[in-house]
């Protein structure tokens, strides 16, 4: 089961893991300094007293934590070795900033001491539960029964859904064959059709039913969903299902009104000001902050490839409406790597230079990029610029391709952190499908959370080439 909040798709066992999560790492604090034989109530007056706001800040930054490094993901797979890794490292970034916040606002602090102890309650806190919730929680108390009411082509879709992440939200309790439908699906799925939708579906305890008929104009069964639907039950369409569970626009199953109808896709003034005065404003800070990692990277090509050599690379790119412009970032291959034209790029490259394929794996090489979000060719987050060589091709080959350039471009984006890097036109279609789901949902909410996953990208080197 998923809840929407601000154009977003949450699901509620994480919702609900983030609330028990963070009344523990809000107690974390205060135990530690009751062990510590500190007095939480004394706002500070003790080296390690600690305050409620120190408590809450501790809390707050240990979950968003959480949250970048992947662990409230529903396309996290990591083991218990994984997991461990995950939780130390967040609850490290999580301490590092609370001492840096702490520093700035010395009468909030809390004691050393009592940081370090509550750090490892964390771990242990988080750890526990999720080894709790595991165990006790069963997924599909949160899941909704879904009945399909189609057999044919369209809803074959589903049962070929494989990943667990796109099925973390439903339990499919079958296919309802409609008039007209060539039955594609398993047999031991199908459902005979009831003389009454109504009161089978709530026999069953059906929470929704997805409209998946192959031919919407055989006999479509218009009063028996209507009944549904004002007897509560959800009435949905399959390609709102799909991108509601999977998280990008199904393009086998969309047609071109599902996409010209559907909410979002559009932004007011202000919200696309807003977006622009975020995306000035962090990339000013990140200038900042990384100008002397930058510096070492351009020293570092220098070296290895001479004082003569290019630092910068420029290179062509699609941008927003169609508008081509340059894109910057440090050079990782051989000056002459595209001497016979422009080519994907391949796992260990053997175009890389040595700096290149360091920089290419901690993504370093894009740190440039930052330069054109402030000339305002690109956002923070996005679908990925590509070349106008490709971009001519997919136009002619894949359909709505030409929507992904209805936004800016971005450094970051949807795509990127649920797909691997793409070098063929396979490739570019799934893509191309996660980049439709961003330009119709996108929000400062979502790019907001797009930029905290992209911190396990960088970390555990997804994606990179």
């Amino acid at each position: 089961m998923s809840i929407r909040v601000f154009r977003m798709h949450v699901q509620l066992p994480f919702v609900l893991l983030a609330l028990i999560e963070g009344a523990l790492l809000l107690a974390a604090p205060h135990l530690a300094a009751s062990l510590l034989n500190a007095d939480p109530g004394a706002a500070g007056l003790t080296p390690s007293g600690v305050t409620l706001w120190s408590a809450v800040v501790f809390a707050l930054l240990s979950l968003v934590a959480l949250f970048a490094v992947g662990l409230y993901s529903a396309r996290q797979r990591c083991d218990v070795t994984g997991l461990v890794v995950r939780v130390v490292a967040a609850i490290t970034i999580a301490v590092i900033l609370s001492a840096l916040l702490f520093f700035f606002l010395p009468g909030t602090a809390m004691g050393r001491g009592v940081l370090a102890l509550a750090a490892a309650l964390a771990v242990l806190f988080v750890l526990a539960t999720r080894a709790v919730f595991g165990r006790l929680i069963d997924e599909d108390l949160f899941k909704r029964r879904v009945l399909v009411f189609g057999a044919g082509r369209r809803a074959a879709c589903l049962s070929e859904l494989r990943r667990r992440a796109d099925t973390r939200g439903f339990r499919l309790v079958g296919f309802v064959a409609a008039d007209g439908d060539a039955v594609t699906v398993p047999s031991q799925r199908l459902v005979a059709r009831p003389p009454d939708l109504l009161q089978w579906s709530l026999r069953n305890r059906i929470d929704e039913i997805v409209v998946a008929m192959d031919d919407r104009r055989l006999a479509f069964p218009a009063h028996e969903l209507l009944e549904c639907r004002l007897a509560g039950l959800s009435i949905v369409e399959l390609p709102q299902f799909l991108e509601r569970e999977t998280g990008k626009v199904r393009l086998a199953v969309s047609r071109p009104s599902n996409l010209i109808f559907s909410e979002g896709g559009g932004d007011t003034a202000w919200r696309e000001g807003l977006v622009r005065g975020v995306d000035i404003l962090a990339s000013l800070g990140i200038l900042v902050l990384t100008l002397p990692l930058m510096l070492f990277t351009a020293l570092a090509i220098l070296v290895e490839d001479g004082w003569r050599a290019p630092v910068l690379y420029r290179q062509r790119r699609v941008g927003r409406y169609g508008e081509p412009f340059d894109v910057l970032k440090f050079r990782s291959m051989r000056v002459d790597a595209e001497q016979n034209g422009a080519v994907w790029a391949a796992p260990d490259d053997p175009r890389n230079t040595r700096v290149g394929r360091c920089i290419r794996k901690l993504h370093l090489d894009e740190l440039p990029q930052l330069v054109n979000v402030l000339r305002g060719e690109m956002s923070l987050v996005g679908p990925r610029p590509e070349r106008p060589e490709f971009v001519a091709q997919f136009e002619q080959q894949i359909p709505y391709y030409r929507g992904r350039h209805a936004v800016r471009p971005g450094i970051t984006g949807w795509a990127q952190l649920c797909y691997p890097y793409g070098a063929n036109d396979e490739d570019a279609l799934e893509k191309l499908q996660y980049d439709l789901y961003y330009v119709k949902n996108r929000s400062l909410l979502f790019n907001l959370a797009v930029i905290l996953q992209t911190v396990e990208v960088v970390l555990w080197q997804k994606g990179a080439r």
